[in-house]
């Protein structure tokens, strides 16, 4: 029994034929890293990027070599999404933009897109490029929120508000764009009641998708210096579990849930090592999910 409207089946639904995401770095930057604002306080130089098209690999290279490599694996899929990951993937003019996403268009076996970027970096000719990639393919807007309180983004150095995502939501919405919003539990300072009010706030925009992450933290980036000098708690993987049944179960049934939890990087030890544990924590959700004899939507109002 499934308790919770996982993306596999969505894909699956729609496409009939397996279909697997291929995480594309396009050489883009971050706003939120210029004027000497750091970006933020949880993220690394590579903004989840590999530096690949810096290093001279372009779009269709790099969807043939993940292919390759999902083929040699035995991750065999008929479809692919190609999900433009590193850092803001609207972060650019109009021109470069579209270059970059027309070139993913140009394998036949890319049946559409994932698009990450931040809810203040969407002006409305962006919008309208988004709009027309919408009616051409399969395509969703993965937007970063992290979490639904001003004073937690503020102290995470995020950047934007929780109105702005808000806004941006409503603006995609207009043009009947999908949105999936990121969520991090366990950032500095939230309570349990405050990681399930974000849920509450999803809930309240209609989303259409949403990532859940745990929070870990890299070494070298500013969050994990604040902690090695002055330490906050960190989830344990039971609570962890717990935290997301909680936000499951406020969700509204029709959202999508593309990720129950995050990766860390292979290269570096994260903090805490339980975030390594993918597969641990997944039985843990679907567990405690059991345990209540719950669901995605069961306590979701309105």
């Amino acid at each position: 029994m499934e308790r919770y409207r996982s993306f596999s089946r969505v894909l699956k639904e729609k496409f009939a034929s397996p279909v697997r995401k291929i995480s594309l770095d396009a050489g883009f930057s971050c706003p939120h890293r210029r004027g000497g604002e750091g970006g933020c306080t949880y993220c690394d130089a590579w903004g989840s990027g590999t530096g690949a098209y810096g290093q001279g690999r372009s779009i269709p290279d790099q969807i043939a070599c993940a292919i390759s490599r999902g083929a040699s694996a035995t991750k065999l899929a008929g479809a692919f999404l190609a999900y433009f990951q590193a850092h803001t993937n609207t972060f650019a003019s109009i021109q470069t933009l579209r270059s970059r996403f027309e070139e993913a268009l140009t394998d036949p076996r890319v049946v559409g897109f994932s698009i990450g970027t931040r809810p203040d970096c969407l002006p409305e000719p962006v919008l309208d490029l988004l709009d027309e990639l919408n009616r051409r393919t399969y395509l969703w807007l993965e937007l970063g929120l992290q979490s639904a309180h001003d004073e937690t983004l503020r102290r995470i150095n995020r950047g934007h508000t929780v109105a702005q995502f808000a806004d941006a939501v409503e603006r995609c919405h207009a043009r009947g764009i999908r949105v999936c919003a990121h969520v991090i539990f366990g950032l500095p300072g939230e309570t349990r009641e405050m990681m399930r009010d974000t849920a509450r706030f999803l809930a309240s925009l209609t989303i259409d998708g949403v990532k859940f992450h745990s929070l870990y933290l890299v070494p070298g980036t500013q969050m994990e210096m604040e902690y090695r000098s002055v330490p906050f708690p960190l989830l344990s993987q039971q609570e962890y579990a717990e935290i997301v049944a909680d936000a499951l179960e406020r969700l509204p049934p029709e959202t999508v849930v593309q990720r129950l939890t995050g990766d860390p990087p292979r290269t570096i030890p994260p903090e805490p090592p339980w975030t390594r544990d993918k597969a641990g924590t997944l039985a843990l959700i679907r567990g405690e999910l059991a345990r209540r004899d719950s669901f995605q939507g069961a306590l979701c109002r309105g």
